[in-house]
């Protein structure tokens, strides 16, 4: 092997592996390296595989299941599946080759599904799991099983978030049972649910609070207290973003040292326990005393008491053990007094037992004794326990109350029991009393009785519904101290404690009955297509909820119901029905709404038309459709809302016929001389007539035509003659070959109509002669044939005009000298001749218009044949007839006037009498008056004005034809009678009981209680009346009465020296303002009436006294001018009462109104009455009138586009007048302010022809006098001319004619000679046959005049020429044009008109041409030309009427308004006039001051006098407030008397809470502050859109505290967030300030300008520190932005290895770091460069490059990167190359080929490599560069 440059690798010999041949291939040396060493390693890889790692080479593989298959649906179907074995690389083999064992199943049972199952199966939707991302997915899971729960989260700079995927469980159940199935069965019938679905992992969102507040003052006056400063929570934390920090911040402060000793305990109060009442115990047994909570909490803190307490403080000089010897001590003493008041206790209670047995032997009088003999026992008692106090210390103490309340409940139970048994004594004494007492008694008494005990019952405080039972509640003492922890009570030393009990009320829940039976439905009959009927059940109150209870449930409920039963009838039915419809209406046109411009009748077209709908009660009668009024007998209208379903519309657009104007054709050519009748040929008078024809079916038929035919009286009549059809050819006399002859007619007998008729009709008739004609020899002269008659140039004669017609011809040929017959001079080549001799006297018959239709009484009436649908009733007598017309007919003399009827023909003369039906009378028909409509209830207030009830009919059949008129009263009206009263109910409250106290054992121990006065508690009862004192059920003014009045009050039961008042009463009234005084008074009542102190005025005055208030007031406008309101009644109705377009006053003047409002001196709003004003200011205001667009005149249309085919032609409007205030809205106008139709139009192609007079005489070039012959020229005139039915007649503008076809105007060409051969003119072309193609022809013809002499032979008559596409060969085929727009009658509007197209002929070259050319083809026309259209209607807009003004929008106040409002009943269409835009119009209300009961602020929290901390209580007042109503209003406080009739409520809320509990925080204690208000609502949102998350917003409690030792027993801070609406986008940027020295500052603002803490990305956290560490001390060094060091401009930095600067220095020229550097490592971090800022110090000019991997900033440069990246690239391919070169050896070697043929011979040429497949298939590959480098090799070797 060679390795130079162009060596071989290898010898000749291939390398073979595993079956397979490698031809060498030289290769370049590097690429020779690279695969040699890649060899190397393939083999030593290929030989490290073990059999271990190889996969079976053959496996089992199998096709999906079939379908399944069985004769049962359900369980026992089966289907079947294909297995085959297969190689691993894919191909198919055979089945010995697999295992058998392993083989799988090919059948396997399986459940057959029918459509019957789709009841019994169905999907089961599992919820979706959490969302995954997509990367994690793809990547096999990722992560490890302890995150399955919580998805990962987005890294890095997160924007919007991530792409997930979430998951969930579908499976096909039964749905019976929901057990699970084969999903085979439900995707029988519907596609499995998809299991997944994209989601979006949102970027985690971080806290966000605001800025902490300014500090607080310091918690103490003097020793060390703290300062707080809180901050709130912005944004909670979302999607596992960073939780919220710390929302308070502490700081010590000592204002200075405290003067005193420093008081470490506080006295605090507990809250109230829960109320109760004493429960009697039967018999009183000893029960284990329990210790007080406040008790346990002090042993539990005594040992943690400071050392430093004076009861704990050992003295001075003692040892350690004398503490604990002394508590030893004190314990054996307290057990000892324990003991022994045990057993003064057992022993006072064993008298007790014995004083009651004996009370209850004894009587009364004994248990008196016993009562004072305990009591002074008990004296005792509490006396020697007295002498023992001042021994106890602070914990006997607590015992000793401890066991002091024990006993006093005892006490409590006992004297209870008493009671109640002295009660049931007292009640068998009182009922044997009534038994007594029963017996004496007449009935009427006892059932007086009876009834006041029934009454006393029912308003007893205990009734049932409001049982209320008034207890007692306790709460707690406690002594803390300032770390927090409870101590004693004696360490709070108090001279006063608080009051630990108060009566209150037992809680009772409301109680309600079981629900009733559901009542009757409401609905009475069977309607299943109409509402349903209503049923109730209620239940009944048994307990009203008391103090809090829970409240009560519904009490009545409703459902839809439908009667059942056979008995059950069916609903009587409702239906709408409809009045006729009126006159069709079409509005005007827009260019006819000047009135000035003339009539505006004759309008047709699209309309509007109106009717009425109305409800009626349904009838058996088969239904009317809508349709015609059958019967004279209507239905009586109902109430609409009876009637179910769409009513009917109201108006509908209808179409008016356009009348069709009679259309004639053009006056055929005037007809010969005829008789009038050719019967009666006596006479010799005749007439010669042209006639026109109706070419449309006008309307009213033929009678509005003109004229059809005109007369002119002549002379010497015939009806019929003969006609010349042509003249033979000229047939020379005596048989020669030229000279004189004749040419025989060819004719035909024709009528006076130009009809062939036999020709033995004009036997009378002169037969023509035959023509003398002349066959020109060789030497003759040779003229043209005669050209054909001009047309007449006058259509009659007179005195001054005549009738003449010319004709011309052309010399062809002189002739030769003396031989020949001359040619005639100029003047006998022109002839003329009269026509239209007849005289300019035409007569016509002129008809009139028809007369009125009169009655024909020879027409028998019962003669139906011309009575239609008009015939009446039942066909009983008919109500039309038939009668007749006439019209006026006269003989006329045009331009003359009427002559005698003689003058004109009487065979045409018109009929003057016709047939005709008369119309139908129609009679008025009315609907019965409706019911009266129901009178207003007096309840509904503000209803001054009398109160009136009305009915209407309806119109639903106009009369016509002189039928019955209407009523003229269709509504009628009558004040309503005296209603009865409103129902109502109210509130009756009864007499306050007597004044509860809390149980004197229970204060008996409170210091300065007395038994019989002091706070308590009283109830009262209340029943619910009507308004006239009858008493019903408490659910009445439940549900509709104001809310119930307290039940219970606080009350004071006066002690001795109490005094007590009565409440002040109301101030006088004052005579007038500012005048005199105003007082109120108050009395003493019961015994305080003696008492001295009480009499003292100074202390208790009786009355006060006040000026009368001196108000004045002043009126001032407030608000804004109103709408501009015209008067009432400006609207007009119809006949029917119907609303019409346009009738509705829209303009004019009206008036607009501003409020006025009252102020009092203090600028308080009061009544306007007070300023003698009305409440309003009025002035006129106008209502400018719409103006509706007004165009001109149609123009007329133009001349059509094009000559020939079809085109377009224009008409145009011009705008005279612009819309404005509403009015009609011009149609799209150009910029010239013009609108155009544009029609098609078809112009005939021979409308304009080209008309060309006789060739001129020949002008021959060189003149040969002899012959006069040779080449010439000859002219002509060719004009363009207008084609008319008698020929062609004015010329016109030549560029009308085609040019194409235009006549030559002069022709060269050769004057035959004598005895030349004289061809006439050549004829027409022959037509090219189609198709067109080069291979055919076409030719033309000439025919000899004069044959030749002289042995001269004639040229050839016929001329050919090839046809050519194009060319002179067409094909034809017809154009269809768009469709035009709506054409409409003139006179129309809109509605239905017509569009049309046009069809052309076009040439292949696309020119327009006759039609004929294509119908001479036999095209086929296959399209239709017209349509029918609608144009859409100018519909005016149509209003309803204004409803009646609303209600004020306002109670009170300066912002109230009254509305009214209107609603389009029909919109606009086309060009109709537009709806108003006010729909709804506002005039101000009466200004009236608002009144309203508002709270004061809280007051403080303040304990109760002798605590200093725990449970407080805070105050508020309500008071009468007024105001303007407006948002925002502070108001102003004004007396109670103003809100007497206001329902005491507060913002709605009447459950009006003056006091409330609250809490005042003890020195030592760390608490939570109150509830923040709810931030901002905050979107999720990414770059400013809504991720769809929702919005939320927060609120949050920050800690406080007092003491620093107490700060770690603070509560956790507390937050919480809601859902929330409208939410914002918030964006979150970091903000820097400017550098001050190498610092800024650097904080987060919100999109609106908030500085916050959090919501900015952490990672791109801006710097605010640029302090170099270590410091720059280097010469020529200075601290970068960076925070690094780094050198003057012009110096570069030498950097240690440790990236530190160690020194500065000139930049070279040129500097390379070399080896034998003295630095370890140098590096540098900038260069003169323009890309990087430069500092201002003075460098050297030049620019050197280093190759310095670092940056300024100490980061790596750009360059390095890609450096990196190179030799990544290079690693992967090398290692990409290694793995493929080694999976083909390793597959190579492991699998051999089963069919592997032998090794082939070697390649001749070493360039081709060949190997063999696994499938047996040879593939070469032939490298051609590499054939050239072998033979190079083999030319070097030989």
């Amino acid at each position: 092997m060679r390795l130079a440059g162009g060596a071989v690798w290898g010898g000749g010999a291939p390398c073979r592996r595993g079956g397979s041949v490698f031809r060498r291939v030289p290769l370049p040396t590097p690429l020779l390296m690279l695969m040699l060493m890649l060899m190397m390693l393939c083999v030593g890889t290929s030989r490290a595989q073990t059999p271990a790692n190889t996969k079976p080479i053959y496996v089992w593989q199998t096709g999906q299941w079939g379908r399944c298959m069985g004769s049962e649906c359900g369980p026992g179907g089966s289907q079947s599946r294909a297995v085959w074995c297969a190689h691993a690389e894919g191909w198919t083999t055979l089945h010995t080759n697999c295992p058998p064992a392993e083989r799988p199943d090919n059948r396997q049972s399986c459940f057959r599904v029918c459509d019957w199952h789709k009841e019994l199966y169905d999907w089961q939707l599992g919820a979706w799991n959490q969302c995954v991302p997509v990367s994690q997915r793809s990547g096999g899971g990722g992560g490890g099983g302890s995150d399955r729960g919580v998805p990962p989260r987005p890294d890095g700079d997160c924007q919007r978030g991530e792409e997930g995927i979430q998951t969930r469980e579908v499976q096909c159940v039964h749905t019976a049972d929901g057990a699970p199935a084969q999903d085979d069965i439900c995707e029988y019938f519907e596609p499995k649910p998809r299991l997944e679905q994209a989601c979006l992992i949102p970027c985690p969102r971080d806290c966000v609070v605001s800025r902490f507040s300014a500090w607080t003052d310091c918690s103490k006056t003097c020793g060390t207290g703290l300062q707080n400063r809180v901050r709130t929570i912005l944004a909670p934390p979302l999607f596992g973003g960073s939780a919220c920090p710390n929302l308070t911040e502490f700081r010590t402060c000592q204002p200075g040292p405290c003067e005193g000793e420093e008081s470490l305990y506080s006295l605090k109060v507990g809250p109230w326990g829960a109320c109760s009442v004493p429960v009697p115990v039967p018999v009183p047994v000893p029960v284990p005393v329990p210790v007080p909570a406040s008790l346990r909490q002090a042993r539990h803190a005594e040992p943690a008491e400071p050392q430093s307490e004076p009861e704990t403080e050992p003295e001075e000089g003692q040892s350690e053990t004398a503490p604990g010897r002394k508590k030893n001590r004190k314990e054996r003493k307290h057990r000892r007094e324990r003991k022994n008041r045990k057993e003064r206790k057992e022993r006072l209670k064993e008298r007790r037992a014995r004083k009651e047995r004996k009370q209850r032997e004894e009587g009364k009088e004994a248990g008196e004794e016993e009562k004072k003999e305990e009591e002074k026992k008990e004296e005792e008692e509490r006396k020697e326990l007295a002498q023992e106090r001042p021994r106890e210390d602070g914990r006997a103490r607590l015992d000793r109350q401890a066991r002091k309340q024990q006993r006093r409940r005892e006490r409590q139970k006992e004297r209870e029991m008493k009671m109640k048994e002295r009660e049931r004594e007292r009640g068998m004494k009182e009922k044997e009393r009534e038994r007594e007492r029963g017996r004496v008694k007449d009935p009427e008494t006892r059932e007086l009785i009876k009834k006041k005990r029934t009454r006393n019952r029912q308003n007893r405080q205990g009734a049932k519904l409001w049982d209320l039972q008034v207890g007692y509640q306790l709460r707690e003492l406690m002594c803390v101290h300032k770390n927090g922890n409870t101590a004693a009570l004696s360490h709070c030393h108090q001279e006063t404690l608080p009051v630990t009990y108060q009566a209150c009320v037992m809680r009772r829940d409301c109680e309600v009955t079981e629900w009733g039976e559901w009542a009757a439905c409401s609905k009475s009959c069977y309607d299943p297509n109409g509402p349903k009927g209503q049923r109730t059940r209620s239940r009944r109150l048994t307990q009203l909820p008391v103090a809090g209870g829970a409240d009560c449930p519904l009490l009545e409920e409703t459902e839809d119901c439908t009667p059942q039963g056979d008995a059950v009838q069916t609903c009587i039915a409702y239906n709408w029905k409809v009045t006729e419809w009126s006159e069709c209406r079409v509005d005007v046109l827009l260019s006819q709404q000047d009135r000035r411009r003339g009539n505006q009748t004759g309008l047709c077209g699209g309309g509007v038309q109106n009717r009425e709908v109305y409800c009626v009660l349904s009838s058996n009668d088969p239904p009317s459709n809508l349709g015609p009024i059958r019967t004279k007998e209507a239905s009586r209208p109902v109430d609409s809302a009876l009637c179910l379903g769409v009513a009917p519309n109201t108006t509908q657009l209808c179409q008016l016929p356009c009348p069709v104007e009679c259309q004639v054709s053009a006056w055929s050519a005037w007809g010969p001389c005829t008789y009038e009748n050719c019967s009666d040929q006596t006479t010799k008078k005749g007439f010669k007539l042209r006639k026109r024809r109706i070419v449309n079916e006008p309307t009213g038929g033929t009678g509005s035509c003109p004229h059809l035919t005109e007369a002119i009286p002549c002379d010497e009549p015939s009806c019929f003659d003969w006609l010349v059809l042509k003249l033979e050819a000229c047939i020379p006399d005596n048989q020669r070959q030229c000279g004189p002859g004749t040419q025989v007619p060819q004719v035909q007998c024709v009528n006076s109509d130009g009809e062939f008729v036999d020709g033995q009709l004009c036997r009378d008739a002169i037969l023509p002669m035959p023509a003398l004609c002349e066959v020109p020899c060789p030497k003759d002269c040779v003229l043209s044939p005669w050209t054909l008659w001009s047309p007449c140039s006058h259509t009659c004669s007179g005195k001054n005009t005549e009738g003449r017609q010319m004709r011309a011809r052309s010399i062809l040929a002189y002739n030769a000298g003396e031989g020949g017959v001359q040619c005639p001079n100029s003047s006998a080549l022109q002839e003329s001749r009269s026509c239209n001799e007849h005289p300019c006297t035409v007569y016509h018959w002129q008809t009139g218009a028809w007369g009125q239709c009169i009655e024909d009484t020879s027409v028998p009436p019962g003669n139906a044949s011309l009575i239609g649908p008009g015939a009446g009733v039942g066909g009983a007598e008919p109500s039309c007839s038939v009668g007749m017309q006439t019209r006026k007919v006269i003989c006329v003399r045009v331009n003359v006037g009427q002559v005698p009827p003689k003058k004109c023909p009487e065979s045409i003369r018109p009929e003057t009498v016709r047939p005709c039906l008369l119309p139908c009378k129609r009679d008025c028909i009315v609907t019965p008056y409706t019911d009266w409509t129901p009178c207003p209830a007096t309840c509904q207030t503000g209803l001054k004005q009398k109160r009136k009830q009305s009915r209407k009919r309806i119109i639903i059949q106009l009369p016509a034809n002189g039928g019955q008129d209407c009523p003229e009263v269709l509504t009628q009206e009558r004040d309503c009678e005296t209603p009865s009263t409103c129902p109502g109910y109210r509130w009756k409250t009864h007499k306050w009981r007597r004044c509860q106290l809390v149980p004197w054992s229970v204060r008996q121990d409170t210091p300065g209680a007395l038994e019989s006065c002091g706070p308590g508690l009283q109830a009262r009862a209340v029943s619910c009346r009507k308004q006239d004192g009858g008493l019903v059920d408490v659910e009445l003014c439940l549900k509709h009465a104001t809310p119930m009045p307290a039940l219970t009050q606080a009350c004071q039961l006066p002690c001795q020296d109490d005094c007590q008042l009565t409440h002040w009463s109301k101030f006088s009234t004052c005579a007038a303002d500012c005048v005199g005084v105003r007082t109120r008074k108050r009395a003493l009542v019961g015994k305080s009436k003696k008492r001295e102190q009480c009499k003292n005025t100074q202390l208790h005055p009786l009355s006060e006294t006040q000026y009368c208030p001196c108000n004045k007031y002043s009126a001032q406008p407030v608000g804004n001018w109103s709408d501009c309101i015209l008067p009432e009644g400006g609207r007009l109705e119809g006949q029917l009462g119907m609303r019409v377009q346009g009738d509705i006053k829209e303009c004019g003047q009206g008036y607009r109104y501003q409020a006025m409002a009252c102020y009092d001196q203090d600028a308080r709003l009061v009544e306007t009455a007070r300023c003698n004003s009305h409440g309003y200011i009025e002035e006129a205001c106008i209502i400018p009138c719409p103006s509706d667009c007004k165009l001109s005149e149609w123009s007329n249309w133009s001349r059509c586009s094009k000559s020939c085919g079809s085109g377009v032609k224009v008409r145009s409007k011009w705008l005279r007048e612009k819309p404005y205030n509403g009015g009609r809205p011009c149609p799209k106008l150009d910029h010239v302010n013009q609108v155009y139709e544009v029609v098609p139009c078809l112009s005939d192609c021979g409308q304009y022809v080209w008309v060309a007079e006789p060739w001129s005489v020949w002008k021959v070039s060189s003149v040969d006098l002899k012959e006069n012959c040779g080449e010439g020229v000859q002219t002509r005139k060719v004009r363009c001319m207008l084609n008319t039915i008698d020929g062609p007649a004015d010329p016109v503008e030549d560029y009308l004619c085609d040019p194409e076809d235009m006549p030559l105007g002069a022709r060269e060409s050769r004057l035959p000679c004598p005895e030349d051969c004289v061809l006439s003119d050549w004829g027409s072309w022959s037509r090219c046959p189609l198709p067109c193609s080069g291979n055919t022809t076409r030719e033309r013809t000439a025919y000899p005049i004069r044959q030749p002499g002289g042995g001269k032979q004639c040229p050839p008559t016929t001329e050919k020429e090839p046809c050519a596409l194009n060319g002179n060969c067409f094909t034809y085929s017809y154009n269809i044009t768009d469709w035009s727009t709506c054409q409409l009658s003139e006179r129309a509007v809109c509605g239905s008109g017509i569009k049309t197209r046009m069809l052309d002929c076009v040439r292949s070259d696309g020119k327009s041409v006759d039609l004929k050319f294509c119908e001479e083809l036999g095209l086929e026309k296959r399209w239709q030309m017209n349509v029918s259209c609608v144009v859409e209607c100018p519909v005016n807009c149509q209003m309803s009427d204004w409803s009646p003004w609303s209600e004020c929008t306002h109670s009170c106040g300066l912002a109230g308004k009254l509305w009214r409002r209107r609603w389009v009943l029909q919109v606009s269409q086309g060009d109709g006039r537009p709806c108003p835009p006010q729909l709804e119009q506002w005039k101000p209300c009466p200004v009236k001051p608002c009144h309203s009961w508002r709270y004061s602020s809280w007051s403080q929290c303040s304990t109760v006098q002798g605590a200093r901390c725990g449970e407080g209580v805070r105050f508020r007042n309500v008071s009468c407030f007024v105001s303007d109503g407006s948002a925002g209003a502070a108001g102003s406080m004004v007396d109670e008397e103003l809100c007497e009739d206001l329902e005491l409520a507060v913002d709605g809320d009447k459950n009006i809470i003056l006091q409330e509990t609250c809490a005042v925080p003890c020195p030592g204690e760390c608490y939570l502050m109150e509830w923040t208000a709810w931030s901002r609502c905050q979107l999720s949102c990414a770059r400013g859109v809504d991720l769809g998350m929702g919005a939320v917003q927060v609120r949050s409690r920050a800690v406080l505290a007092q003491e620093p030792e107490n700060l770690l027993q603070c509560p956790d801070q507390d937050w919480e967030a809601r859902p929330c609406t409208e939410g914002q986008c918030y964006e979150y940027k970091w903000m820097t300030g400017p550098w001050r020295g190498s610092s800024r500052q650097v904080w987060c603002q919100r999109s609106d300008g908030l500085n916050v803490t959090g919501g900015c990305p952490s990672t791109s956290e801006p710097v605010s520190d640029r302090s170099c560490v270590p410091a720059c001390d280097k010469p020529r060094s200075y601290c970068t932005e960076a925070g690094i060091c780094g050198c003057e401009e012009g110096y570069t930095e030498v950097m240690t290895s440790d990236g530190l600067l160690d020194q500065c220095t000139l930049i070279p020229v040129l500097e390379i770091p070399t080896a034998g550097d003295s630095k370890a490592d140098v590096k540098t971090i900038r260069a003169l460069s323009p890309t990087l800022p430069t500092s201002n110090k003075p460098a050297r000019a030049g620019r050197t490059w280093f190759l310095q991997p670092f940056g300024p900033d100490g980061t790596l440069k750009t360059w390095v990167y890609g450096v990196a990246a190179g030799a990544f690239v290079l690693m992967v391919f090398i290692v990409s190359m290694t793995y493929l070169a080694c999976a083909f050896v390793a597959r190579t070697l492991s699998s051999p080929s089963p069919t592997a043929s032998p090794s082939p011979s070697p390649s001749p040429s070493g360039a081709t490599v060949l190997w063999m497949g696994q499938t047996g298939h040879e593939y070469v590959y032939t490298c051609p560069d590499c054939q050239k480098a072998e033979r190079q090799a083999e030319t070097a070797i030989r």
